[in-house]
C-alpha cells in the first residue's frame, strides 16, 4: 500500500474542509451541504435524548445521528469522519484490485482515480455521508470474494440498513454461491448461500428492530417507507422527474413504485449475465450504474455509488485510452448541458422545466449508451488472478488421473476449453 497516497488523499480532504470553513463564513453561497446541518440537527436532539427525527427532512437511520454525537462539540468532525471514510473507500478499491489478480502499480493508479478525484473529495468535504454507505459496499465485495461469506452478508445488512441501494447486489452475490445446474443453481440454498443471507438478514433485522423499538412507527416511515414513494418534483437528472412534476396534484403513490420496475428487471438481468464470482465486482458497477440511471430521483451524490466500482473493473476492459477519455467527455458533456437550464430554473425562477426535461432525457440516453459501451468491453475471458483460478480455490495437481504428470499440451487444451465454456 503506497502510504503516502492515503496521507496525500486526507490532507487534500483536509484543505477543502478548511476552505468550507472560510467560504460559509464570507460567502453569500455557502460550501457546506444542506444535508450536513440535518445530520448535525438530528444529532443534537439525540443529545437530548429526544428523536432525530424531531429534526425536518431528517430520512436516515438513527445510527448516522449517533455516530454524528461527537459533533455537538466539534461541529466539523461528520466532515473529518466522511473524509477519513471516503480515503478507505480508496484502500479498498486498491485491495479488490490486488484481490483480481492485478499488480500492486495498477491497484495503485486505480485506487488514485478515487483519492484524487475532486467530486469524492468536494463530495465528502462538504458533509455529505455517502462515503460510509460506499465502504459497507466495497467491503461486502471484499469480503465475499475472500469466501468470509458470514461477515459479507452482516456488512450487506448494514449496508441496506444505512441505505437501500446496496440491496441490488443481493441476487448477483446469491447467485454467485450456485453449485449445480437447473433449480440448484437459481434458487435452492447451500451451505455458503445460508452463511451469506443469514448474516444479511439477522444483522438487518437486528438493527431495524432495535431502531423500532426506541423509535416506533417514525423511524419506518422516515428511514424506508419514504424512499419507497418518494416524489421528488423538483428539477433532478432523472429522465421521470418531469412526469412527477405534472401529477403532483395526484399524489398517488402507485406512479412513484411503477418507475422501480425498469430497475428491477435490469437489476435481475444483469445478475444473470454476470453472476459468476470473477465477474461479481463489473456485475455490482452494472447493477448501480442502472439503479442510479433509472431511479426516479438522481442528484450528483448518486453517481459516487457507482463511480466508486468502476475502478476496480477498470483493468478488465478493452476500451483504448482514446475511447475511454471520449465515453468521460460524453457523460461530463451531458451533465454540462443540463446544469444550463437547471441553473436559469433554481436561480433565475425561469419557466424552463421542458427544457430541463429534455437535457434530463439526453442524459439518460448518454448514460445507457455509456453503459452498453462498458458491457461490450468488459473481457469475460480474462483470468480473475495471475494463475486462472477465483481467490481462495486450490489449485489442481500436476498429474493425470491415472497418476502420471500431466502434460503441458493436456493443460494447455483444459485451459482452451474453460475459455470456451466462458465465452459461452
Amino acid at each position: 500500500m503506497a502510504s503516502h497516497h492515503v496521507a496525500a488523499a486526507f490532507f487534500i480532504r483536509l484543505a477543502f474542509i478548511a476552505y468550507g470553513e472560510y467560504q460559509d463564513r464570507v460567502m453569500l453561497v455557502p460550501y457546506t451541504d444542506v444535508d450536513y446541518h440535518v445530520f448535525t440537527d438530528a444529532a443534537q436532539y439525540v443529545a437530548l435524548g429526544q428523536s432525530p427525527y424531531r429534526r425536518a427532512t431528517y430520512r436516515y437511520t438513527p445510527l448516522l445521528a449517533w455516530t454524528l454525537l461527537p459533533t455537538t462539540i466539534c461541529r466539523s468532525f461528520g466532515k473529518l469522519l466522511f473524509s477519513a471514510l471516503d480515503v478507505v473507500v480508496g484502500v479498498l478499491i486498491h485491495r479488490l484490485v490486488l484481490l483480481e489478480g492485478h499488480g500492486r502499480r495498477v491497484a495503485v493508479c486505480c485506487a488514485a482515480l478515487w483519492w484524487y478525484n475532486p467530486l469524492p473529495i468536494t463530495v465528502c468535504s462538504r458533509g455529505n455521508a455517502e462515503s460510509l454507505v460506499l465502504c459497507l459496499v466495497l467491503y461486502t465485495l471484499y469480503l465475499a470474494r475472500r469466501r468470509l461469506l458470514l461477515l459479507a452478508g452482516a456488512a450487506l445488512g448494514l449496508a441496506v440498513h444505512v441505505k437501500l441501494y446496496p440491496a441490488v447486489l443481493a441476487p448477483a452475490l446469491y447467485w454467485s454461491l450456485a453449485d449445480g445446474p437447473g433449480l440448484r443453481r437459481w434458487l435452492l440454498p447451500n451451505g455458503a448461500r445460508l452463511r451469506l443471507a443469514g448474516g444479511a438478514l439477522v444483522t438487518f433485522m437486528a438493527l431495524t428492530a432495535g431502531c423500532w423499538l426506541l423509535y416506533g412507527d417514525e423511524f419506518l416511515q422516515e428511514a424506508y417507507l419514504y424512499h419507497l414513494t418518494r416524489r421528488d418534483v423538483r428539477h433532478n437528472f432523472s429522465v421521470f422527474f418531469y412526469l412527477l412534476y405534472l401529477t403532483d396534484e395526484l399524489g398517488h403513490w402507485a406512479l412513484a413504485l411503477v418507475t422501480f420496475v425498469p430497475q428491477v428487471l435490469l437489476v435481475l438481468a444483469l445478475a444473470a449475465k454476470f453472476h459468476r464470482p470473477r465477474h461479481l465486482l463489473f456485475c455490482a458497477f452494472c447493477q448501480t450504474y442502472a439503479f442510479v440511471t433509472f431511479n426516479k430521483v438522481c442528484t450528483s451524490q448518486y453517481f459516487l455509488w457507482y463511480l466508486s466500482l468502476l475502478p476496480p473493473v477498470l483493468p478488465r476492459l478493452s476500451a483504448s485510452w482514446t475511447e475511454g477519455a471520449l465515453l468521460l467527455a460524453l457523460w461530463y458533456f451531458a451533465q454540462a448541458c443540463w446544469l444550463l437550464p437547471a441553473y436559469l430554473l433554481e436561480f433565475e425562477g425561469r419557466s424552463v422545466h421542458r427544457l430541463v426535461w429534455a437535457e434530463s432525457v439526453a442524459f439518460f440516453c448518454a448514460n445507457v449508451g455509456i453503459l452498453a459501451r462498458l458491457v461490450r468491453k468488459y473481457d469475460v475471458a480474462a483470468p480473475a488472478s495471475p494463475s486462472g483460478r477465483e481467490p481462495g480455490t486450490k489449485a489442481r495437481p500436476a498429474v493425470g488421473r491415472d497418476g502420471s504428470p500431466r502434460r503441458e499440451g493436456a493443460a494447455s487444451l483444459e485451459t482452451a476449453r474453460q475459455r470456451k465454456r466462458v465465452l459461452r
